[in-house]
Parts: structure tokens; sequence; C-alpha cells
């Protein structure tokens, strides 16, 4: 695959400019996260962020801060379809970004509101920063079959793609061989996360049946990066709803994200939250 560096880098300073106007419908179906580092109220501030409008659809509440998840409440199907109808007969979508969906019924409930409509950026939830299970086990197999046929972008982290795929995501070559493991399954993209992979550099790799781009940066040390993947995920849904084309959308999400997690507040005792809001307040 032919790897394009160029977008390695993205200039944060550019990300300020995309406030100054709203553009951008986001549907965010997901769970509630009552920390509000993560789920929809990382979704939310992320699109809000970067200039766009975020309505969701919520699929569950979940008891939770930066230490532990204590409990999770499914929402009822009905209400989770009627509240996602609601936004698309109204005030409509031009994107659409998944999370937690908990069940496989919910799964199939977003499968079929996926169909024929927007992009749709699919970030495969399956286990908490700290741990606790936000996806049934028999979950797994309609997640494979049902959302990752429907991905514009798939977003998951090296966990998620193992689960999704039975290939060990170790190192680079396996993010590759797992990426393409969902691209033969439908997925359109995948942003293979490299967080878990050990090494002193994060390296997150854009795979799609027209190459590879390598996203790279130093790690940083530092135990607040609750909400990281719904964070990438909402804001790549950002830039794909506000009409960029993936590369750059993924490569803006990812300098975002970045940022955030260098600016983290330092909340809480345990994972605690990113700087969604970095952009509005300059770099100082």
């Amino acid at each position: 695959m032919e790897i394009r560096p160029h977008l390695i880098a993205y200039n944060i300073c550019a990300i300020r400019p995309a406030m100054v106007q709203f553009k951008g419908r986001v549907l965010i179906i997901a769970g509630s996260d009552s920390g509000g580092g993560a789920g929809i109220q990382a979704d939310i501030k992320t699109v809000t962020a970067l200039g766009g409008y975020a309505a969701p659809a919520v699929t569950a509440i979940t008891v939770q801060n930066t230490l532990r998840v204590t409990g999770v409440h499914p929402i009822p199907l009905d209400i989770v379809e009627a509240q996602a109808r609601a936004v698309l007969d109204d005030i409509g979508v031009d994107a659409i970004k998944t999370g937690m969906l908990g069940s496989v019924e919910t799964v199939e409930l977003v499968a079929r509101l996926l169909g024929g409509g927007p992009a749709a950026v699919v970030d495969p939830v399956m286990i908490a920063k700290g741990g606790a299970s936000l996806l049934e086990d028999r979950a797994v197999s309609a997640v494979r079959s049902l959302m990752v046929p429907r991905a514009t972008l798939l977003t998951p982290n090296a966990p998620e793609a193992e689960a999704l795929t039975g290939i060990a995501v170790t190192d680079a070559d396996g993010q590759r061989r797992a990426a393409e493991a969902l691209l033969f399954l439908g997925a359109k993209a995948v942003l293979m996360k490299g967080g878990h992979v050990p090494g002193p550099s994060v390296v997150d790799l854009l795979i799609t049946p027209d190459g590879e781009t390598a996203l790279e940066a130093e790690r940083i040390e530092t135990r607040h990066t609750h909400g990281t993947g719904c964070t990438l995920a909402s804001a790549c849904a950002a830039g794909l709803a506000q009409g960029l084309p993936l590369a750059e959308a993924v490569a803006r999400a990812w300098a975002y994200v970045q940022e955030a997690i260098a600016r983290a507040p330092g909340l809480g005792a345990g994972h605690g939250p990113l700087d969604h809001a970095w952009p509005l307040r300059g770099r100082a």
C-alpha cells in the first residue's frame, strides 16, 4: 500500500478557523457518561468545539466517574429509535457517529437506521477505560456482520480489532492485517488505532482500498485519556459532516485529540477526561 506521510502532521492552528462559522450536523447514537469524559458528553463537546452541531440519541445511561463504571442502564429500543428519527425527520444530519450500543438488539436497530444514510463513523465500543464491558459478548458478531459493512469509517482500537477479526494486534503489521480484514468485511475505511500497541510512539493507521496513511506522535505519559476513542470518532464525524475529504477529516481529528490529551485538566483520581474545549480558549 502507498504510504502518504504528508498527513502525519496537521497544523493545529488550522483547527480554530473552522469555529468561525457553524457547519455540519452530526447524529450521535451512543451511551451517556455521567463523568462527562466519554460517551455522548465527549461527542457533543467535540463536535461543538470543531464548529458542528451535535444531536444525540442515547442508547444507555452509565453510572461512572474516572475510577470505575458502577452501573449500565439500557434505554428501551423504541425510545432509542424515536430519538434518532426525531432528529432525522426535522433537523437532518450530514453524518452519523455510533458508539456504545450494548446489545444485539440495539446493534440491529442502529444498523437499520444507518441503511442508505449519510456518512457513518462507527466506533465499535466494547470495553470502558476502567475495564467494564460495554457490549454483550453475543453482540460482537452482530457488530461484525451489521455495523462494519455500514461504516464509512471504522475506528477500532487493538482489542476491538482483535475481537472483530481474530487477528492479534501487537505491532504495526498486526494493525495492517486487522484493518485489511475489516475492509474485506465491508468497511469503506479503517482508522486502526495504536494506543494499545507497545512502543515509545503512538501510530494510528488510516487504511482504505487506495492506500495507507500513518499518523504518529510521541506517546504522552498520562493517565488522563478517558474518552479518547469517542472523541476521535466524533471529531472524524464532524469533519465528514463539514464536507472534508476523509484523509483531511481524520488528520484534523487526530491533531485535535493529541492536543486535547496534552491539555487534559487533570480531573479525578483515575482515568481523567481530555480538554475538549481547547480550541475555544486558544493555545496559551
